[in-house]
Parts: structure tokens; C-alpha cells; sequence
């Protein structure tokens, strides 16, 4: 296993910020599969270049014309293939860095071009940017969760967690899904990570916690960090095609 040294304790401020999250969720439970969440997303990349000289990025955009190649390059591949370019383009493009030296914030989202434009983010940022781009593929929202979870540090025996956040593909309705993670370059099953404990995970239009299964209501009116970051794609030219 490759595992890239970064800091792991990203997301300290996300117990504050979801704190209503009290029960863990059964990392294979998935949404059954309907005609209504099935919708990916788009990126106008003409809107994205715009956006990112406006926002005073630089004039060195080469990152989106990278970015954009290789979701045309992998619109026609297999889901698992898609999975391990994007998850290689996300790699390479980032460096790991806390919000707080990002930010200084404790806590903050960021839109895909605010991440790219740096080259840094922390685990939701390099999950956003992957989840927006496997959506663009062709790979459906029913498929992909964003998963909030207890990384142990130490070792399996070790009683020290911190919050972190993994993206999970689920390639049938309950599969075991496989992990695209900021903290490694592998690519692994979700029964070979123990040491990640799920709390609660979501997508585009939904959210799910505890054991049943059952949707816990729209994920964009329970998360404002991520009701937020959706709003401020679209000025970077990503668009939904789902009921949120």
C-alpha cells in the first residue's frame, strides 16, 4: 500500500459545524437506485476559465485545461478505470494542507477552482473535486457518496480518532463500496479499511445516518457547508441535473 504522509487531522471543526450527526451509519448501506437520483453534472469550462480570471487566480489556467482532457479522455472508459484517473489527476494537481493554514479558518469548503487555483486542499476538497468530476463522466449520483468518518491514528488498538472525509463508489445497489481517499494513493474496498469508523455520508440531494438505511432528509438543508459550496459552483460553470 502507497500512503502519502500528511497530517490527518483535518477536520476538527466538523464536529462543531455537523453536530447533530450523533449515530453511526452502516458504511454499506446504499440508496436504492431511481429514474429521480440517478442525474450527474456538468462543467462549462468556458464559464470556469472566466470565473478564474475574475477571481484574480493568475493567468496560468493549465490546471483546467489538465482537468478538462482527462474527463474527455475517460467519458468512455469503465467506472473502475474513471475511479483511478480521476483519483490520480486529484493526487498529482494537490498538495495536503489544513484550512487553517489555507483559510485560517478551522473549517471551510472549498469550490473545486478555489482549490485548484492553490494546489492544496484538505480531505473534503480533494473529495469535492473528485465527486464533481465522476459525476461529469457518467457515473450516477446513487453511485457516490461523500462519507464523514472516525480515521484511528496509531493502529487498529490505538483509542486516538480524528473526522475525516472519504468519497465512496458503489458499483451495485449494495455493493461494498471502495474508497478514494486524500490520506493514500490506493484505491481500496471499504472492508480494508478498519481503520476508518463511518458516521454519516451524502451526495448531491441526500443524506443518510444511522443504521436503516432510510434517507435522513435533503442533504442540502441539513449541511450548510455543503449547501454552500454547491451554491458557489455555479458560478464556476457546474451545474446539476438533480432535485436538491
Amino acid at each position: 500500500m502507497r500512503v502519502v504522509n500528511r497530517k490527518t487531522d483535518c477536520k476538527r471543526a466538523m464536529r462543531a459545524t455537523l453536530a447533530f450527526v450523533t449515530v453511526v451509519c452502516a458504511l454499506l448501506i446504499l440508496p436504492s437506485r431511481s429514474s429521480e437520483n440517478t442525474a450527474g453534472a456538468s462543467i462549462d469550462f468556458a464559464q470556469s476559465r472566466t470565473q478564474w480570471r475574475s477571481s484574480g487566480y493568475g493567468s496560468d489556467d493549465s490546471v483546467l485545461d489538465n482537468w478538462q482532457a482527462l474527463l474527455q479522455r475517460i467519458e468512455s472508459l469503465d467506472d473502475r478505470e474513471k475511479l483511478n484517473q480521476v483519483n490520480a489527476f486529484v493526487h498529482k494537481a494537490l498538495n495536503y494542507k489544513l484550512d487553517s493554514v489555507l483559510w485560517n479558518r478551522e473549517d471551510y469548503w472549498a469550490t473545486p477552482l478555489e482549490t485548484l487555483s492553490r494546489g492544496m486542499g484538505d480531505c473534503e476538497d480533494f473529495v469535492i473535486i473528485q465527486y464533481i468530476s465522476l459525476l461529469s463522466v457518467g457515473i450516477t449520483d446513487d453511485q457516490l457518496r461523500l462519507i464523514y468518518v472516525r480515521a484511528r491514528i496509531g493502529g487498529p488498538a490505538s483509542p486516538i480518532t480524528r473526522a475525516h472525509m472519504v468519497l465512496g463508489y458503489y458499483p451495485t445497489p449494495g455493493a461494498e463500496p471502495i474508497l478514494l481517499d486524500s490520506l493514500m494513493e490506493d484505491i481500496l474496498p471499504a472492508g480494508e479499511r478498519t481503520d476508518l469508523t463511518p458516521v454519516f455520508s451524502f451526495n448531491s440531494s441526500e443524506l443518510w445516518a444511522g443504521g436503516a438505511g432510510a434517507s435522513a432528509g435533503s442533504s442540502t438543508a441539513r449541511l450548510s457547508p455543503w449547501r454552500n459550496v454547491l451554491n458557489r459552483m455555479k458560478s464556476e460553470g457546474v451545474s446539476f441535473n438533480v432535485s436538491r
